[in-house]
Parts: C-alpha cells; sequence; structure tokens
C-alpha cells in the first residue's frame, strides 16, 4: 500500500501531502478540482513520461515522492537485487524530479534509477485503471508476475531469487578476494624476504648491549690485563702491600684490645677490611687469567655489531623494535598465507550457493511451464466472451544466457489474434482493444490470486455511462 504520497509544483498543484491508511481510499470533488492530477502525479512516479508541462508555472521543478510499503510483496526484492539497487524489508522510497525543461531524475531507497527502473518497479506495485492499463500487459516482470500467481509459485520464485542474490553476493567477495590476492602476493613475497632478515639473524633480546660489553672487553684486553696486574700486586702480592699493611694493624689493635676491649670492634673491622682486599686481589687474579686475546672472535663480535646496526637503521631504532617487527611481519603472513583457505572455503560456498539456485530454478522452471499450459487454456476458454472468438494464446519461455534472479527463463506472453497465424509478442499482433480484453480476461483468471498491492481506478463516472 502507499503510506505516503507528496506532490510539490505538479500541474496546479504546489505542495500536496497525502498520508494514507490500509483499505479503500476515496478522493472525490467536482470537474476540475485537481482528482485526475493526484492519479498522474502517481503515475509520473511509477514511471510515466515526463514532460515540461508537468510542473507548475513559475517553478523550476516538480518533485514527487512516494512511500510504499512493500512487505510480502512478491517479486519486488528480487527486481531490486537484479537491477542492484538497495532493498529495504519493509519500504520502498520512490522520488522523481521534473525539471522545467522536460528532463527528469529518479532515485530508488536514495539511490539513482531510470524511468525504466521505476517502471518495471512500479509494474510490480501499483494498477491503474484508466485509458493505458492495458500496456502494463508489454512488462515482462508483469507476465512473470501473472504466470507465478496463477501458478501459486511465488514463494519459490523469491527463494530463486534468495539463492541467486546468496551467489552473487559470494562470487562477488570471491573475485575481490582474487584481486585482494594478486595484490597480496606482493606483498607476501615482500614480507618473506623482510623476515627471513631478520629470522636469518637470530637475534636476542639484550644482545647489542652483551655484544658492546665483550668488545670493549677484548678490545681493551691488553689495558685491562696490566692494569688487574698492577693492582694484584698493590693489594696483595707487592712487599709492603695493602694486605700486608692491613694484616699488619689489625694484629696491633688486636692487642691493644685486649687492654681495652672497647677496640674488639675495630680490630674486627680492620679484619674484615684485610679479608675484602685479599678477596678482591684472589678475583683481580682470575679475571686476569681469563682475559681473552682472541683477535678472531674480537673480528667476529664486530661483524655480528655490524649486522644487528644494520637491522636496527632498517626496521627499527633500537633491537627491541627489530624483534617486535619480525613478530609483526610474521602474523601478516600468517593472515595472508590463511587468505588462501579463505578462498578455498568462499569458493565452496559459492558452488553450494549455485547448486541451490540451480536445484530451485529448475523447479520453478517445471512448475511455469505446468502452469502455463493450463492459464493458456483458460485464457483461450474465455476469449470468446470477449469477442475474440478463435483468439489463441500461449506462455514463451525465452532461455537466459545466465543465471538470474528471475530463474532460467524470462516469460513472454504470445497471442494470435486471428485464426492461421501464430502466436506472437502482444506488441506486435494486438490492437489497444484488443490488449484491453486481453488484460481483462487475465484479471478474471486471476481474481482472489493477483498481489498488487496498489489499485487505482479513476473516472469511474464516466466508465459508469459508457
Amino acid at each position: 500500500m502507499i503510506v505516503e504520497l507528496w506532490i510539490r509544483n505538479f500541474a496546479v498543484l504546489r505542495d500536496c501531502r497525502l498520508r494514507l491508511e490500509p483499505g479503500l481510499t476515496v478522493i472525490s470533488g467536482e470537474t476540475g478540482a485537481g482528482k485526475s492530477i493526484v492519479v498522474d502525479a502517481l503515475e509520473m512516479l511509477v514511471g510515466g513520461r515526463a514532460s515540461s508541462g508537468a510542473v507548475r508555472s513559475g517553478e523550476a521543478r516538480a518533485v514527487l515522492e512516494g512511500v510504499v510499503d512493500v512487505k510480502g510483496v512478491a517479486g519486488v526484492r528480487a527486481a531490486l537485487d537484479e537491477l542492484g539497487l538497495e532493498a529495504d524489508d519493509d519500504h520502498l522510497v520512490l522520488r522523481r524530479e521534473i525539471r522545467s525543461g522536460g528532463r527528469s531524475r529518479a532515485w530508488v531507497n536514495g539511490s539513482p534509477a531510470t524511468a525504466g527502473v521505476l517502471r518495471r518497479i512500479g509494474s510490480l506495485l501499483v494498477d491503474i485503471h484508466g485509458q493505458h492499463e492495458h500496456q502494463r500487459l508489454m512488462s515482462a516482470d508483469f507476465q512473470q508476475h501473472v504466470l507465478d500467481a496463477f501458478g501459486e509459485c511465488t514463494e519459490l520464485a523469491a527463494s530463486v531469487a534468495a539463492h541467486f542474490r546468496r551467489a552473487a553476493e559470494l562470487e562477488a567477495r570471491l573475485a575481490a578476494l582474487s584481486d585482494r590476492r594478486r595484490g597480496l602476493e606482493v606483498r607476501a613475497d615482500f614480507i618473506r624476504f623482510r623476515l627471513g632478515e631478520i629470522r636469518n639473524a637470530k637475534l636476542r633480546a639484550g644482545e647489542d648491549d652483551e655484544l658492546r660489553v665483550e668488545t670493549s672487553r677484548l678490545a681493551n684486553a691488553d689495558l685491562l690485563l696490566r692494569e688487574t696486574m698492577a693492582l694484584q700486586a698493590l693489594l696483595h702480592d707487592d712487599e709492603d702491600a695493602v694486605a700486608d699493611r692491613l694484616s699488619d694493624a689489625a694484629a696491633r689493635l688486636r692487642r691493644l684490645a685486649e687492654i681495652d676491649p672497647a677496640l674488639e670492634a675495630r680490630a674486627a673491622a680492620l679484619d674484615d677490611a684485610y679479608h675484602t682486599v685479599a678477596d678482591a686481589a684472589a678475583e683481580l687474579r682470575s679475571y686476569g687469567d681469563a682475559i681473552d686475546h682472541d683477535p678472531t672472535r674480537l673480528e667476529r663480535l664486530h661483524e655480528r655489531q655490524a649486522l644487528l646496526q644494520a637491522l636496527m637503521r632498517k626496521y627499527g631504532p633500537t633491537l627491541a623494535a627489530v624483534i617486535e617487527t619480525g613478530k609483526t611481519l610474521a602474523r601478516e603472513l600468517d593472515e595472508l598465507e590463511t587468505a588462501e583457505l579463505d578462498a578455498s572455503e568462499l569458493r565452496k560456498e559459492v558452488a553450494h550457493a549455485q547448486e541451490s539456485w540451480a536445484k530451485a530454478a529448475n523447479e520453478l522452471s517445471r512448475r511455469r511451464r505446468e502452469a502455463a499450459d493450463r492459464l493458456a487454456g483458460a485464457a483461450e476458454a474465455a476469449f470468446p466472451g470477449l469477442g475474440l472468438e478463435g483468439g489463441r494464446f500461449r506462455v514463451g519461455f525465452e532461455p537466459l544466457p545466465e543465471p538470474a534472479a528471475r530463474g532460467r527463463e524470462r516469460i513472454r506472453f504470445l497471442a494470435s489474434m486471428n485464426p492461421g497465424f501464430p502466436p506472437a509478442p502482444l506488441a506486435r499482433i494486438a490492437s489497444g482493444g484488443e490488449l484491453s480484453r486481453v488484460m481483462l480476461t487475465l484479471k478474471s483468471i486471476l481474481a482472489g490470486i493477483d498481489e498488487l498491492p496498489i489499485l487505482v481506478k479513476w473516472e469511474t463516472e464516466e466508465t459508469i455511462k459508457k
């Protein structure tokens, strides 16, 4: 149903906003009150031909907007998907602007559209009973809707469209992933090279500080050995060594402590100082004995330092930053390599969705063909009562080259109004009056079945007079 219709600067209407409720709405008034303008606006909103005369005098443009409740309306969602338009579950917002020069623009749910798109969607929503109502019979979407409604397979048709949407969505994701992977492969090779440099270095946290200390020790080995030997002699080995003098001082103070016990603590402190100096001298001796004079080792250390410095210049200001960069690159490479697994799973999903579409589409084709024979029989049985004696009616099936939301085929209504002529598309063989009678035939057959949510009847009094 139409929830709201907003007409601005159209014909003689400046600003008309109609909010409608479910059920029957009657717009009445004297001749010239503008009843037909509302119908004209609705007709133009659903794809009718635009003209400069539609714009109110003195205005630059006319604007028509409509909000339609499409919940449960068969075919609308499939048509929107096939046209690449966003679909809301419950409402459809149509908008059309007509310029004073006659050009127009249209939108469906905020997305730009053409008048042809409006006509296609409108044929699934609105049935305007007027002078040109039979023109809807030319619409392939309307013909498909009639056949599906007659064959009670609108739900199956909606399922086919849903499977098609799912397959198309998955195919788009797979294509995007494939495009992305081509760029990712280059990125992955680059990451492998950088990660290889870091991993091959076998870095350890704090290694740069350790190298700095060891390199300094080896580079100054002669100085360290010379000074530690001199200190060892000063503290312990010389005749007048510090340790000997402390030992003598401690002995003298212990003797004094025998006289005055108050000196015992000082004597003990001197003993401690002696042992500390003696221990230091022993440690210096061990340190000197361990000093490495290996120039080959020093060269290897310099090479290792140069490698670390090169990596730090390239991957981070510090060794810790280089190690963290390696972890980051490893995670990114793992994600890139996982993309191939994602693509494999996505290909399986695509195949499953395509198989589901094919199964549903095959069943829909079978049921449509069964319904086509019954619809043709019902139409031909009704033709004589409408003055179409000898008229023939057929439903044609035009195979589609690729899967589509509508199924495997496009529906075409064919007819022959003259005996001896084969059925052909309606537009080529029928006059306006004959088309009106064919439309009336189909409406009588579909009474109680047709699900078009909006029915507009106008100029009723003239029809009654006739």
